[in-house]
């Protein structure tokens, strides 16, 4: 068979897998997800939902809500940071230069690249002020540029961090400051061979004294040679003052973002996993990051589930694989992680707000909207629920949620989507907040 006919064949396997249904039969929320019978095939399922404009229209928030675009025509806007003085500073940028090395790389990449903006990355991060809180910013800047992907952000003691994907900078920060001009001081080279996962997540320990960056893996499941995951599939800690890292976790795809919950000050993070089991395998999830602790890729799924494709197995370290405590449902790609904190919102005043960006290869769309999964005592209670809906419509996509960040002083969720470009704000109107008991809206949406 030619190279011509045999990718033809697999682009023909495409299309018939994204016709039909047969998904959406298993509860893959919570603690306990049911997890199929594995379903490896050639081609997996694979659809997107190819961008539309909003024409007039946003996104859909629950009764009592209101949400605002507060800024649009941005470059890939990826990560929220809310300064102490109420300005926001948004990361735009895109990067990886992963090569596709067998023939489905090929076709998954033409259908993921069918529902991306087509706007080139900033590689920048942009201010906005919005003083008088009317959800018109009467200033926007760039403050930093001449960025390369820039994704995680974090500000310490007046020192602002940001995580390009090759290595954390550290600039110093005045309060009011609108621009930044300089390289910055490097911190630590972050590992950027390959850089199939090129998002570096970012957090700050309550104290300050110790940072920690997302690394995810350069493969699906160590295809491409588990040489080229070293420094891999982990979680940096990383002293603050001196730049030394070491391997917090490990074996954690794809840790797309990074927070800590307040109550408990413990340091959770929203992951992806890996792609080609089917369209109900492997469970995305949210999880505490506890130290030393081995989640299992590529050797093992949800615990200490085997994945068959990886050979030679280690049984010794499937053995130690800890399971997650949450999980968010196959491929629905979170990216966006932020606590409520302070009051919190009426019917959302404990919980973790997460940014789902949304499928690719499964044949019914899941994701692509903001979710709230309830807390109580630190840990995850209950069911999540929707709280930002509507970037779906007529199987097209308005936009796609990253990046989540609540605001507990102005009362806000600040929501980065990175196929309109747009930054929206979502508030409780006074009324609301002022009447509601905490969890009088938990059944409205």
């Amino acid at each position: 068979m030619t190279a011509r006919l045999f990718f033809a064949s697999l682009l023909a396997a495409t299309i018939l897998a994204a016709c039909g249904g047969g998904e959406d039969s298993l509860d893959q929320t919570g603690p306990r997800p049911q997890l199929p019978t594995r379903d490896q095939t050639l081609v997996p399922p694979m659809k997107i939902a190819k961008p539309a404009g909003w024409e007039g229209e946003q996104p859909t928030v629950p009764e009592g809500f209101t949400i605002t675009a507060v800024a649009t025509d941005l470059k890939i806007p990826r990560q929220i940071l809310v300064l102490p003085n109420g300005d926001i500073l948004v990361a735009e940028g895109v990067g990886g230069n992963a090569p596709k090395l067998r023939p489905k790389d090929v076709i998954a990449g033409y259908i993921k690249s069918l529902g991306k903006s087509g706007v080139e990355g900033g590689d920048r991060i942009t201010l906005l002020r919005d003083a008088d809180g009317d959800g018109r910013p009467e200033l926007r800047t760039t403050f930093i540029d001449d960025l390369d992907a820039p994704y995680g952000l974090a500000l310490v003691e007046g020192r602002l961090y940001v995580a390009n994907q090759d290595a954390l900078l550290r600039f110093d920060y005045r309060d009011g400051q609108t621009r930044i001009v300089g390289k910055g001081e490097e911190v630590t080279k972050l590992p950027s061979q390959v850089n199939h996962h090129w998002t570096k997540a970012l957090a700050a320990s309550p104290d300050g004294g110790k940072l920690y960056v997302g690394i995810g893996s350069n493969s699906n499941v160590g295809e491409r040679g588990l040489s080229l995951e070293e420094n891999r599939a982990v979680i940096w800690e990383v002293d603050a003052a001196t730049g030394a890292s070491r391997i917090y976790v490990s074996g954690i795809r794809n840790p797309t973002a990074l927070a800590f919950e307040p109550s408990s000050n413990q340091l959770w993070a929203v992951v992806n996993e890996r792609d080609e089991l089917g369209a109900e395998l492997v469970p995305d999830y949210l999880t505490a990051v506890r130290e030393g602790a081995f989640y299992g890729w590529p050797y093992s799924y949800w615990g200490r589930h085997i994945d068959p494709r990886v050979q030679p197995q280690k049984p010794e370290l499937v053995r130690t694989a800890v399971t997650p405590d949450y999980a968010l449902g196959s491929h629905v790609a979170p990216l966006g992680l932020s606590f409520a904190s302070g009051t919190g919102f009426p019917g959302y005043a404990q919980g973790a707000f997460i940014g789902e960006h949304g499928s690719w290869n499964r044949r019914n769309l899941v994701g692509y909207k903001v979710s709230f999964v309830p807390f109580a005592g630190g840990r995850p209670t209950g069911k999540p629920k929707d709280f930002v809906t509507g970037f779906i419509k007529d199987g097209r996509a308005r936009g796609r949620p990253v990046g989540v960040t609540y605001d507990p002083a102005r009362g806000a969720l600040w929501v980065a989507d990175d196929l309109s470009n747009t930054v929206w704000r979502v508030t409780a109107s006074q009324s609301v907040a002022l009447a509601s008991p905490v969890g009088s809206l938990s059944d409205t949406n």
